[in-house]
C-alpha cells in the first residue's frame, strides 16, 4: 500500500500524502517510517531547496491518526513508545535545515495538525472543507506528537488550552486570525502558493508574534498568571466534567509541564499521560463509540435508496427551523409551510440567524449564507410541496392534527414522495392509520436543537417500505446526523426510556427528596443535566403531554406514575420558557440562565420540608429505572442492536459517553450485578424495577450484551 510519493517540482520537493485504498490520510508507523526516509533523502540533496507537505485528497489533508493503530493498546508501553516515535519525526521536522511549508486543504485533525504545526510555514485554502481540531479529548486522549507543547507556543496559552479542551474546529479565517496558519489561498493556487513560500524562506526566515491580545500576552509572561490560567483551566473542567474524565486534566498537566520547565520535559509528560489515557476505560469507550458512530454513516440500504432533491417542512418552529437549516447546508431545497406570515417570519429569521453564526465561525461566507438562504422558500399555502421527495412534519404532538396534516398532505403530494412525522412519543402506526400511503409514512425524530443535536432516530412500522427506510436514512447521513433505525412503538426508544427516569425524579421529589440532591446524584453518575433541569427545558406542559401518552403504556405494566406534572401544568408552571419550573431562571441577552432552585414548586410534592436521601440509592434508582427498559427495548424488538441503544442514549439523551451507553455499561459492571440489584429494587419499591426477561437470559447463559472482545471495534451486535 503506497501512502506517500515524492517529487522534484523546480528543484523544491513535493512530498504528496496520499494513503492508497483509503478517503482520508491517517498518521501511521508507516507513515513516519515513509515520511523519515524521504527527508533523509532531501536533506542529502544539495540541488533540492525544501519541501512541500500537501495531500493527495480531495477533501482532506492529514485526518488524525490510525485509531487502528494507536489506541487499543496491550499496554501503556507500546502508547508511550507511538508517542515517541512521533515526536521523533516531529522533530526532525522542526529542525530540517531547509524549510518545510505545509500546503493545507481539508480536515487536518489531531495528528495531521501537530505535522503541520511542526513546519516551518503553514499556507492553507480558504474553504470550509478547510478545518482544524484537536478532537483527541473527545475521545479520552490527549494530543500525541508534541501538541500540548508547540501549539501553547505558537498561538498562546488561552487559545491553545481552549482548543485542546474542548476540541472544537477552527476554520480558515479564524485559524488566520490567531496564528494557527501564516496565509490563506484559494484552493487552485494552493501548491504554487506553497513552492513560492519555500523559495521565500530561503531569502527570509519567517518571523511571527503570538497575536493574542496584549493583556493576555502580559499575563502569559508572568509565572503567577500563568498558574492562574492553568487553575481556572482546571476549575472550568471540573466543573464541567465533575471529574469523570481525565484528558482534560491530563493536557492541562502536560502544557503546564512544558511551559514551565521546558520543551523536553514537556514531551515526556506527553508520553507518559498518553500511556496512561490510551488503556483507560474512558478512552476504550469514547473510542467504541466512535467506531459505532462510523459504522451507522453507511446505509446498509444504499441499494435502495432514493434521491432526495427538495425537502417540505410543515412548521417553521423550533424543530422546523432547525431542520430546514440542516438540509439547506448540505445541498437540498426546502419549502417550509406555517399558519401565518408571523409565524412563518420567526422561522426564517431564526434560520437567518443559525446561517449568520456559522458565518461568523468561518465556515460560511456572506455570499454562501445568502444562496444558501435562498433555496428556502416560505409559504402559508400547499404551494410547493409537490415539488417535494420528503414532506417533514413538525407540529406540536397532537395525533388528531399530525393525521389531518398527513391527509392534506398526502392530497398533494407525489405518489412516490415520503411523509415522515418529527414526534417523540406518538406511535407512526397510529399517524398512519387513515393514510393512503402508508408504507411511505415513516418518523422521523430530531432532537433540539437540531443544528447541535447530533441523534436522528428513524422510526418504521411494519408497513413502511425498505426503500421508504433507505432514503430517510440516507437524509438524516446527508444532514449530517448519526442515525439509528428503531420500529414504532409508544415513545419508540430514546422517550420511552428517558420517560421512566423523569417520572422517577419526580417520585423522589415526591417521598421528600431535594430538587438540587435529585439533579447532582445523576449528575455525579455522569449525565450532562440533571432530571428536574431537563423538565424544564423541554417544558413542563410538554411532559405533561408526553407522560399523558405513556402513561397508560407504563400503567399496564403495574408501574407507578407520578401525576405531578399535570398539576404544575395547570398551575401555570412551563419550565425554561415562563421562568416558571423546578428551578428560578433570569433573563440574559442571549436567553436566560438558570439560577436557584424554586422551593415555592414543593407545595406540589408535599411542602417544604425536605428529607435526605443516599446518595447511591438516588443513581440507582434513577439511572436502573432507564437501563432496564432499554433492555426491554431491545428484548421487544424496538432496538435492532444494541449498539444503536448506546448511541441513541450517549447522543440523544446524554447518557455518560465514558460508561459506552446502557448496554457497555451493563457488560461492563456486570449483568448479574445489574440483576441482583434491579431484584433488590423491585423488593423496596415495586413493579417498575422488574428486570427485563433478556437481562435474565443473559445472566442464565452467561453471555453479554456486546463482545467483549476489547480490540473489537466493529462490534455491530
Amino acid at each position: 500500500m503506497t501512502l506517500a510519493r515524492i517529487e522534484n517540482q523546480d528543484n523544491i520537493a513535493i512530498i504528496w500524502l496520499d494513503q492508497t485504498g483509503a478517503a482520508v490520510n491517517k498518521i501511521s508507523l508507516d507513515l513516519l517510517d515513509v515520511c523519515e526516509e524521504y527527508l533523509e533523502e532531501i536533506e542529502e540533496n544539495e540541488e533540492v531547496h525544501g519541501v512541500v507537505l500537501i495531500s493527495g485528497k480531495a477533501d482532506s489533508f492529514i485526518a488524525g491518526a490510525d485509531l487502528d493503530e494507536f489506541v487499543y493498546m496491550p499496554n501503556r508501553e507500546r502508547a508511550e513508545m507511538l508517542s515517541r516515535r512521533g515526536h521523533g519525526l516531529l522533530n526532525r521536522i522542526a529542525d530540517f535545515p531547509k524549510p518545510v511549508v505545509a500546503a493545507i486543504h481539508g480536515a487536518t485533525l489531531g495528528g495531521g495538525l501537530e505535522v503541520a504545526l511542526a513546519c516551518t510555514y503553514r499556507i492553507a485554502t480558504d474553504n470550509p472543507q478547510t478545518v482544524f481540531a484537536f478532537p483527541e479529548v473527545k475521545l479520552g486522549l490527549l494530543p500525541a506528537g508534541a501538541g500540548t507543547q508547540l501549539l501553547p507556543r505558537l498561538i498562546g496559552l488561552k487559545p491553545a488550552l481552549d482548543m485542546m479542551l474542548t476540541g472544537r474546529n477552527i476554520y480558515p479565517h479564524r485559524a488566520q486570525k490567531m496564528g494557527l496558519v501564516d496565509d490563506l489561498i484559494h484552493h487552485y493556487g494552493l501548491l504554487a502558493a506553497a513552492k513560492q513560500a519555500v523559495l521565500d524562506l530561503r531569502e527570509r526566515p519567517v518571523r511571527r508574534r503570538t497575536p493574542q491580545p496584549l493583556v493576555y500576552r502580559f499575563v502569559e509572561r508572568i509565572p503567577a498568571g500563568r498558574r492562574l490560567m492553568y487553575r481556572q483551566a482546571r476549575r472550568m473542567v471540573r466543573k464541567k466534567t465533575r471529574g469523570k474524565y481525565p484528558a482534560p486534566f491530563k493536557i492541562i498537566e502536560c502544557i503546564e509541564t512544558g511551559m514551565e520547565t521546558g520543551m523536553d520535559a514537556g514531551l515526556k509528560a506527553e508520553e507518559d499521560r498518553f500511556g496512561q489515557l490510551a488503556v483507560s476505560s474512558q478512552a476504550r469507550e469514547l473510542i467504541r463509540l466512535f467506531f459505532y458512530m462510523r459504522a451507522l454513516k453507511k446505509n446498509l440500504l444504499k441499494e435502495q435508496i432514493r434521491p432526495v432533491a427538495t425537502l417540505g417542512i410543515v412548521g417553521s418552529g423550533l424543530m422546523g427551523g432547525g431542520i430546514a437549516a440542516v438540509s439547506v447546508q448540505r445541498g437540498m431545497d426546502v419549502v417550509i409551510r406555517d399558519v401565518d406570515y408571523e409565524a412563518l417570519g420567526r422561522g426564517e429569521k431564526a434560520i437567518w440567524q443559525h446561517l449568520e453564526r456559522r458565518v461568523k465561525q468561518g465556515v460560511l461566507t456572506p455570499f454562501a449564507r445568502d444562496r444558501l438562504f435562498s433555496r428556502i422558500s416560505a409559504t402559508v399555502l400547499n404551494r410547493g410541496f409537490e415539488k417535494a421527495d420528503i414532506v417533514i412534519e413538525a407540529v406540536c404532538e397532537d395525533l388528531e392534527l399530525k393525521q389531518r396534516i398527513l391527509a392534506s398532505m398526502e392530497v398533494i403530494m407525489r405518489d412516490d414522495a415520503i411523509f415522515a412525522s418529527n414526534t417523540s412519543s406518538l406511535p407512526i402506526s397510529s399517524i398512519a392509520q387513515n393514510a393512503r400511503r402508508p408504507k411511505q409514512v415513516i418518523g422521523m425524530h430530531y432532537f433540539s436543537p437540531v443544528p447541535q443535536m447530533p441523534l436522528l432516530e428513524i422510526v418504521v412500522t411494519d408497513k413502511t417500505a425498505n426503500w421508504v427506510t433507505a432514503t430517510a436514512v440516507e437524509t438524516g447521513i446527508r444532514q449530517g446526523k448519526t442515525v439509528i433505525v428503531v420500529h414504532d412503538g409508544p415513545g419508540f426508544y430514546t422517550t420511552r426510556i428517558l420517560a421512566p427516569l423523569l417520572n422517577e425524579a419526580l417520585l423522589l421529589i415526591e417521598e421528600g427528596a431535594s430538587i438540587t440532591e435529585v439533579d447532582d446524584a445523576l449528575c455525579e453518575f455522569g449525565f450532562p443535566v440533571g432530571p428536574l433541569a431537563l423538565i424544564d427545558d423541554v417544558g413542563i406542559d410538554v411532559g405533561a403531554h408526553v407522560s399523558k401518552i405513556l402513561g397508560p403504556f407504563f400503567a399496564e405494566r403495574g408501574v407507578k406514575l407520578s401525576r405531578s406534572m399535570e398539576a404544575l401544568c395547570r398551575a401555570g408552571y412551563r419550565g425554561r420558557k415562563n421562568n416558571r419550573g423546578f428551578y428560578r431562571y433570569s433573563r440574559r441577552r442571549n436567553g436566560t440562565r438558570r439560577n436557584t432552585p424554586n422551593r415555592e414548586i414543593y407545595s406540589f410534592f408535599g411542602g417544604k420540608k425536605r428529607i435526605s436521601f443516599d446518595r447511591d440509592i438516588l443513581q440507582d434508582r434513577l439511572s436502573y429505572v432507564m437501563i432496564n427498559e432499554a433492555a426491554r427495548c431491545l428484548e421487544e424488538g424496538i432496538l435492532r442492536t444494541s449498539r444503536d441503544g448506546d448511541i441513541g442514549a450517549v447522543f440523544g439523551l446524554g447518557f455518560p459517553a465514558f460508561l459506552g451507553g446502557p448496554f457497555r455499561y451493563m457488560d461492563n459492571y456486570g449483568i448479574r450485578r445489574i440483576l441482583g440489584r434491579l431484584e433488590t429494587l423491585e423488593n423496596m419499591y415495586g413493579a417498575r424495577f422488574s428486570p427485563a426477561e433478556i437481562i435474565r437470559r443473559k445472566v442464565q447463559s452467561n453471555e453479554h450484551f456486546h463482545q467483549m472482545n476489547v480490540s473489537d471495534k466493529h462490534d455491530e451486535s
